[in-house]
């Protein structure tokens, strides 16, 4: 006996499997995105740490003076010590740039740079960082501390 032709059970099948097809898509997109972002995070924190390393250092504590934490913090977010307009991470401040220099026998012998408070942005929702990404580099700069 011939069967009739089902009809309609393509349309359904799509049904059933547009909802996974659409989270896999996006969770996908989400995931390069997100990937994209933080990758571009880990190269400018390495740019910022790598030039607070060579730069001259003039303050007598860990606490560096502005004018070496302003290069420090624009270089990390405009990828130049000057400043500039637009981040290179959608969102990011300098306000979110952290830079501890670490002593030893009162001489600075590491810097380290993070980034602190950011956002991740993506396609489905934002993921908080704490102190990542990060870096530390041994100082090799010129070290000055003003005479008292």
């Amino acid at each position: 006996m011939k069967m009739p032709p089902r009809r309609g059970s393509a349309v359904v099948e799509l049904a059933l499997c547009l909802p996974f097809l659409v989270g896999l898509f996006l969770g996908t997109l989400q995931f390069g995105y997100s990937f994209f972002v933080y990758n571009e995070l880990q190269q400018a924190v390495r740019a910022g740490a790598r030039y607070a390393s060579l730069r001259h250092y003039s303050s007598s504590t860990a606490t560096p003076d502005s004018a070496f934490l302003n290069a420090v913090r624009n270089v990390v977010v405009y990828a130049n010590p000057a400043g500039g307009t637009t981040p290179i991470a959608p969102g990011l401040t300098t306000a979110q740039v952290a830079v501890s220099v670490v002593f030893q026998k009162n001489v600075p012998v590491a810097v380290r740079v993070a980034v602190n408070g950011y956002q991740l942005p993506g396609i489905v929702r934002t993921v908080p960082l704490t102190n990542k990404p990060y870096v530390e580099f041994p100082y090799v700069g010129a070290f000055s501390p003003p005479v008292s």
